[in-house]
């Protein structure tokens, strides 16, 4: 049963009519952004086509594991995709793609991908938390610090004691919300 998943699939389509949901093995895009990260990242990154959810111009693009995921599982990843597909109206296309590759180095010292990606992590935590517990919120911060400071974006955020501070003040926020 996908009772979370199904509401939030139509809000989605309501907030954005075009969304659509694709297998990254059916792209040719994916496939050579997949080859292209696995260069770069000189192999750290290497899990793009089977880990990982990408929304690139109004589509999700998913790893075939998305049909094997549990509800929550995808109503939590839903939530994250959904601030990106803001970010996308609220960018553009051009502008957003500028900010999450460019500034200041595609590689090494990402801020805007850093930025983009603290945003929708945050509503990360929020789901987590509305669906597990603060609990299991504050149970993401290792893995996120990884994926920050580690191959997996690029080595975005090189700074594990920022990522932490930010963690903190995310879950400050979030026990605020959820107490008041």
């Amino acid at each position: 049963m996908t009772v979370l998943t199904d509401a939030l699939l139509a809000e989605i389509r309501a907030e954005f009519p075009g969304f659509a949901i694709r297998k990254k093995r059916t792209s040719l895009l994916q496939k050579g952004i997949h080859v292209a990260l696995v260069a770069i990242t000189l192999g750290g990154q290497r899990s793009y086509m089977t880990r990982y959810h990408t929304v690139l111009w109004g589509t999700l693009w998913v790893p075939d594991a998305w049909d094997a995921m549990a509800d929550d599982a995808r109503y939590i990843l839903l939530r994250h995709e959904r601030v990106h597909l803001r970010q996308r109206a609220r960018m553009g296309d051009a502008w957003m793609s500028f900010v999450y590759v460019v500034p200041f180095f595609p590689i090494g010292l990402a801020y805007g991908r850093a930025r983009i990606e603290w945003e929708a992590y945050v509503e990360t935590l929020r789901a987590t938390a509305e669906v597990h517990g603060i609990a299991a919120a504050e149970g993401l911060r290792a893995g996120l610090v990884e994926r920050f400071t580690g191959p997996d974006y690029g080595w975005m955020w090189p700074f594990p004691r920022a990522i932490h501070r930010w963690f903190d003040e995310a879950i400050r926020d979030l026990r605020a919300e959820r107490e008041g």
